[in-house]
């Protein structure tokens, strides 16, 4: 083969390097807080790590069923039960995977064929886009905008055709920290259920909502618990986002397409951290409370720290991420912006326009991550109270 012969598929090609992997080398590099990707500087409680060593202990070491280990199965379909009213099966309609990465993965490659298309609300996790291009689909977009991101009805129903195969939701929303309201469910199931559609529902962030904000999972509204496939994870719940514990929900024929898939995936997810994660879920409704009230100070925290350095912030009703304006520094350009906070006062973020396909959305918008002891937070503050200082708008910004 030519050494100057492509090798990475033309699908792949237009995606290049997640903007993680540069982000966080380059604040690994300036020895830089890194408030840009989305884990937890500390680890989940000690209890589920326990439980992890008691079921290695125990033999539980070998493959799990793909589908997932039973008690984990059974202890996602009460925790949903208990919490939302809808009752599942745990052996046709609950499916573990490595992580709510794989289950979208896994989901999509199960339901789109090629010239199927995807309807993509943005910003997005990142890779949504790339698991519709790999699958052969289409993504079409509707964007939200800063900095309250409601929901334009009519441009979700201009962009739903008759090759649409499902409409991408995530709810609370990375980066932008919004929750959808019951009338925004409501509005999208309404076309979903008219146009008969499907919507994969990623929810990893159910569990972390501040003040007013409920976290409404669209299958529970009407005529929707047999178009969802709802995916969620114990990574951000329970801090332990290096175990790649996930799930999706879904009535059988959804459940059994992307079983399909997902056995040629993984096959299975660690046996060990299933089991683990199931002690997690079952003990959870002591954790919750506590979980709730630290990232509620987390928030607070990175607020605060924002605000005093002189940026303009969307609080955000959910997940553990906040986007701010960086047109008061004098910068329109998100990379740029990163690139100089890093090396001018050590603070590390992560540039947003990477989360819109046109990159112009997000272009002057920075999203930082209060997944921190609020020592580090507090730390970030203090170097942050030197960039206006660090910053020349006159000669920085579109460098």
């Amino acid at each position: 083969m030519s050494p100057d012969r492509p090798v990475l598929k033309p699908a792949l090609r237009p995606f290049g390097e997640s903007i993680f992997t540069p982000i966080t080398r380059m604040a690994i590099a300036a020895d830089a807080l890194n408030l840009g990707q989305g884990f937890p500087d500390f680890d989940g409680p000690p209890f589920v790590i326990d439980a992890a060593v008691e079921a290695m202990r125990a033999g539980h070491n070998q493959y799990a069923p793909s589908h997932g280990v039973p008690r984990l199965r059974t202890a996602i379909r009460d925790a949903f039960a208990s919490r939302y009213g809808v009752d599942y099966d745990a052996d046709a309609e609950v499916t573990v995977f490595s992580g709510a990465t794989e289950a979208l993965f896994s989901t999509i490659n199960a339901l789109v064929d090629a010239g199927d298309e995807i309807v993509i609300l943005e910003p997005f996790y990142d890779s949504y886009p790339a698991c519709v291009a790999m699958a052969g689909g289409r993504a079409r977009y509707v964007s939200l905008d800063y900095p309250d991101f409601a929901l334009d009805v009519a441009a979700l129903e201009a962009a739903v055709t008759r090759r649409t195969k499902a409409i991408l939701l995530n709810t609370p929303m990375n980066p932008s920290g919004k929750v959808f309201t019951r009338d925004e469910l409501a509005a999208i199931a309404d076309i979903a259920c008219r146009h008969d559609v499907l919507v994969i529902s990623d929810e990893v962030y159910e569990q972390l909502t501040f003040g007013d904000a409920e976290h409404v999972p669209i299958a529970t509204l009407p005529g929707m618990r047999d178009r969802t496939l709802t995916i969620s994870s114990t990574g951000k719940t329970f801090s332990m986002t290096g175990w790649k514990i996930g799930w999706a929900i879904g009535a059988p024929p959804l459940s059994a397409a992307v079983r399909a898939a997902h056995q040629f995936v993984t096959f299975c997810s660690a046996t060990p951290l299933q089991h683990a994660m199931a002690a997690a879920l079952e003990r959870a409704d002591d954790y919750y409370p506590r979980f709730r009230a630290d990232y509620a100070a987390r928030r607070e925290a990175l607020l605060g720290v924002l605000d005093a350095a002189g940026f303009e912030v969307a609080p955000p009703d959910g997940t553990y991420f906040a986007l701010a304006d960086i047109t008061p520094f004098g910068f329109d350009d998100d990379r740029a912006f990163c690139e100089h906070m890093i090396e001018s006062v050590g603070v590390a973020a992560i540039p947003p326009s990477w989360f819109w396909a046109d990159r112009r959305g997000g272009r002057t918008l920075m999203r930082f991550a209060f997944c921190k002891r609020v020592e580090v937070l507090e730390e970030a503050g203090r170097r942050l109270a030197g960039l206006r200082d660090a910053c020349d708008p006159g000669s920085r910004r579109d460098r």
